[in-house]
C-alpha cells in the first residue's frame, strides 16, 4: 500500500469519498501513475513528477497540482457553473466535501499537469 492509499484511510468517511474520487478520476485519466510524497503530502507521480495531491484542511478539501499555472488555466477554461463549484489561487484549487468538483474539471487539471511534466515550457510565464 503506498503513501494516497495510508491518507485515504486516516480520514473519516464523509472526507475520505470525496477525496478517493479525485484520486480515481486522476488514475483513470493519466496513464502509469504511481503513489508517492511530495512537498511531504501524499501524491500521485507521473514520470517521477509530482501529479497531484489532495489534502483535507480545516475549511476545505485542497487539490494541489504542484503547479501555479494550473489552477488559473483549468478555471479560465471551464463554463461558469463549473468555475462557481470551487475557489483557486496560485497553485491551490479550493472545493468543500458537499460539493465535489466535477469529473471533467479534474481531468482537466490533470490532462493540464500531465502536459506541463511532459513539455517543461509550458510552466514558463
Amino acid at each position: 500500500m503506498g503513501t494516497v492509499d495510508d491518507y485515504l484511510e486516516s480520514l473519516a468517511p464523509a472526507d475520505r469519498e470525496p477525496i478517493s474520487h479525485v484520486f480515481d478520476v486522476a488514475r483513470a485519466t493519466a496513464p502509469d501513475l504511481e503513489q508517492g510524497t511530495s512537498y511531504g503530502m501524499p501524491a500521485l507521480m507521473y514520470r517521477g513528477k509530482a501529479l497531484l495531491a489532495v489534502m483535507r484542511t480545516r475549511k476545505h478539501i485542497g487539490v494541489y497540482p504542484f503547479s501555479g499555472r494550473v489552477p488559473e488555466v483549468v478555471a479560465d477554461g471551464l463554463p461558469e457553473d463549473a468555475r462557481a463549484a470551487f475557489d483557486h489561487d496560485k497553485g491551490t484549487i479550493r472545493f468543500q466535501p458537499d460539493r465535489p468538483l466535477a469529473d471533467d474539471t479534474i481531468r482537466a487539471i490533470v490532462s493540464a499537469r500531465v502536459a506541463e511534466i511532459q513539455d517543461p515550457s509550458l510552466r514558463k510565464s
